[in-house]
């Protein structure tokens, strides 16, 4: 089942939180620092309660337990300069609970999501993913993402 996250997934939500960073920190130990998370559970219940930023779990086998999450973002581009005007569905941030990878939790959540924007009437969804994580790189490709646009680095 997937559904929009609820205060009751915060603990779960912040455990998955912990190994998204923990997969950036051994790809990119100069960026990122182990057994963190992007979020603490008081922003989490903020975004958990804004239309504008919806989170969406899966929960797998009625176990009230999240699998995985996708945290999303609409963005809107209204009278810009040099880009035509458009709703984005941005994915902030997907993952899958290691103990239940290939069990095609990503790609049910990816595939709701897609359906999600489709319905909210958006042209694209967009996202970024790091290249220390070839895993979800690979991953992404199979969904059908093509780059959007590419960030580069050149480290002093």
């Amino acid at each position: 089942m997937i559904r929009r996250a609820q205060e009751k997934d915060i603990f779960d939500i912040g455990r998955l939180l912990h190994q998204v960073c923990n997969v950036h920190a051994d790809g990119r130990s100069d960026l990122f620092k182990h057994g963190c998370r992007k979020y603490s559970d008081e922003e989490l219940s903020e975004i958990i309660h804004d239309d504008s930023r919806p989170i969406f779990v899966l929960i797998e086998d009625g176990n009230d337990t999240v699998s995985g999450y996708c945290f999303c973002m609409i963005e809107y581009y209204h009278n810009d300069s040099i880009m035509v005007e458009r709703k984005t569905l941005y994915i902030d941030d997907l993952c899958v609970d290691e103990t239940a990878r290939g069990r095609h939790v990503g790609k049910k959540l990816y595939e709701y999501v897609c359906a999600y924007a489709r319905e909210i009437d958006c042209y694209n969804v967009t996202l970024n993913v790091w290249s220390c994580n070839p895993g979800a790189m690979h991953f992404y490709e199979a969904m059908g993402l093509k780059p959007y646009k590419v960030s580069m680095e050149y480290v002093l």
